[in-house]
């Protein structure tokens, strides 16, 4: 019988725990089904390029990752404009669109631009009917091969160069200053108040 006000024991000693192990014993077997499936999606969408839409090359959020690329949701309607791609002729030709994103920086739209220049020219549009190709065409159609998609690379990195410091750089204050430009930019409203309010009293005083 439990005296007082105890807690009531419930010890849990058989979890079983060998039945839960997790074990990765597929694993090659899995990464040959993958393959295979990779081939039999590039065999039925042939000759599409293999890798599916075409997606920018964007830069990952948060200053902790920033410095790596990755592939985008969507190009803009900015980065479609200036490629001279019109929006509903890109949802037809394997480029994804995104009208949320907005281009923050010249650098990014450039380069997503050029990949669209890039893609543009190395694509073959098909006829929508066999009998119906235009003149100069069919040669280009009979000789498509299947390409895979432009692949977003990642920079190489470039070494920072390392400037000397000098004694000038030693005795500058630069905490001292970086505070006293920051209470000058804060308090500029108020000094700017205080002076019209002084010329309005020695306005005030000479009438």
């Amino acid at each position: 019988m439990v005296k007082h006000n105890n807690v009531v024991p419930n010890a849990h000693f058989h979890k079983d725990w060998q039945g839960r192990v997790k074990t990765w014993f597929n694993q090659p077997g899995q990464k040959k089904s993958r393959r295979g499936k990779r081939e039999q999606k590039a065999a039925a969408t042939t000759p599409r390029p293999t890798g599916g839409l075409l997606r920018p090359v964007v830069r990952a959020p948060t200053k902790r990752y920033n410095m790596k690329v990755r592939a985008g949701r969507g190009f803009t309607l900015q980065e479609l404009k200036d490629a001279g791609i019109n929006r509903a002729e890109a949802m037809g030709l394997g480029i994804a669109v995104d009208a949320r994103r907005t281009n923050k920086s010249q650098e990014s739209l450039a380069l997503n631009v050029a990949r669209l220049k890039e893609y543009r020219a190395k694509l073959i549009v098909f006829p929508r009917r066999a009998g119906k190709a235009k003149a100069g065409d069919s040669a280009d159609v009979s000789s498509a091969q299947q390409q895979a998609n432009l692949a977003v690379v990642n920079p190489a990195s470039t070494e920072l160069e390392v400037a000397e410091v000098t004694s000038s750089m030693k005795e500058q204050m630069v905490y001292a200053t970086i505070r006293r430009e920051r209470s000058n930019a804060r308090m500029v409203g108020a000094r700017v108040k205080r002076d019209e309010d002084a010329a309005q009293k020695a306005k005030d005083k000479k009438k």
